[in-house]
């Protein structure tokens, strides 16, 4: 570990101010690399000393050198205290404490949603990352970088269980506090050698993508609904299973994502979650049914008015029940099932890829794997190949 370097600079710009003054800065070096931290003193030149690095000739003399002091040596009370926490004091660290004055003894947590707040990550990300932090705070409050060890993940994995939390969300948490972690580290907070993700091994369940099978597609499409709000998130959520959006992404659509290609029409729509633009020929997808539905909402008011996330998933548990199917499903298993339909009726995988506005094919192809009757029609398909 090697110690930062200080000294008193006057004038470094070699440029005077208005008033015929320049700054008094404290250059800080360590490893060939130096930062410059200012003191909010202004002099003028012939009150400088060069070779003491004192102020002379000063009315205030003393006092201004006994303040120069003073500041040096909170500087080396920064560098101290981190000695003391193991950790290795960085310029980045230093100047962190000084310009942001966040204090040297801040805690993890503290830390995190610091960071959190000041990345430039999505608001959804953001939340993501903040739950973790808040499970961390239940769990051990007042957590400290050096608490980070194997043995605490361990732990905190093991907790995380207990609350009833299922295997891929916890690893969730866990794949979230290593981001957090790193940060960390990048930031210069925790040493790098004692990075405790090195031999721990998140564990996780391959994702299940619950859809809707043709039987109960069609079970959906002639359900009779009088209620009108009900209605609307029976559409919106039909709509969806035609086209495969997100519920984020159709929540943002307006009018002027329907366009004229060809004289057909289609939807442009830019994903939210991975920035990626995507075109859709609705009178192409699923026999034009999208298209019907935006037809019988002349204003396209069907992209407004939708309720939250969260109360839209419970009216389609009542649709559920109302057409007598017995599967718990979700606004988000439209996309999963328009995946699976796509991919049972031999839509190519990178077609569907382009569709679903996914960024690697690896991510499309888990719908090639969950419906067992596509594996039959592609067999009958060559079978039928072979006789001819």
């Amino acid at each position: 570990m090697q110690k930062i370097r200080y000294r008193l600079v006057f004038n470094r710009k070699n440029r005077l101010n208005k008033q015929g003054c320049a700054l008094v800065q404290v250059e800080a070096k360590l490893n060939q690399r130096n930062i410059y931290l200012s003191t909010n003193l202004y002099l003028r030149p012939e009150f400088w000393d060069k070779d003491t690095s004192q102020v002379v000739n000063h009315p205030q003399s003393v006092d201004l050198n006994a303040m120069l002091f003073e500041y040096l040596l909170h500087l080396q009370g920064i560098e101290l205290t981190l000695w003391k926490r193991g950790i290795q004091p960085t310029l980045a660290l230093l100047r962190d404490a000084v310009h942001k004055k966040v204090p040297v003894s801040i805690s993890f947590p503290t830390f995190a949603r610091s960071a959190i707040s000041q990345s430039d990550k999505r608001d959804s990300t953001k939340e993501n990352l903040m739950t973790t932090v808040s499970q961390l705070e239940q769990f051990r409050p007042g957590l400290d970088f050096a608490d980070l060890t194997y043995t605490f993940l361990k732990d905190f994995e093991c907790w995380l269980r207990e609350q009833g939390k299922g295997i891929n969300t916890v690893a969730k948490h866990m794949r979230q506090l290593r981001t957090l972690i790193n940060e960390a580290i990048n930031d210069g907070y925790m040493p790098a050698d004692s990075y405790p993700f090195r031999k721990f091994k998140i564990k996780q369940e391959k994702p299940q993508k619950p859809f809707l099978t043709p039987d109960e597609l069609r079970k959906l499409e002639n359900l009779v609904v009088h209620d009108q709000k009900i209605r609307h998130v029976l559409d919106a959520f039909l709509f969806c299973c035609y086209t495969g959006l997100r519920y984020s992404d159709f929540r943002s659509l307006n009018n002027t994502n329907l366009i004229q290609i060809n004289r057909s029409p289609w939807l442009c729509v830019d994903m939210l979650k991975t920035n990626i633009t995507v075109r859709l020929p609705l009178a192409f997808l699923f026999n034009g049914k999208a298209m019907q539905i935006l037809n019988s909402y002349p204003n396209m008011d069907i992209f407004s008015s939708i309720p939250v996330n969260s109360d839209t998933n419970k009216i389609l548990s009542e649709i559920a029940q109302h057409a007598k199917i017995r599967k718990h499903f979700t606004f988000h298993t439209a996309r999963h099932t328009c995946a699976t339909l796509l991919v049972h009726q031999g839509v190519a995988i990178t077609t569907v890829q382009k569709i679903l506005g996914h960024t690697s094919v690896k991510t499309t192809q888990i719908y090639s794997e969950v419906m067992s009757d596509t594996i039959i029609k592609d067999l009958k398909s060559v079978n039928r190949k072979l006789k001819v």
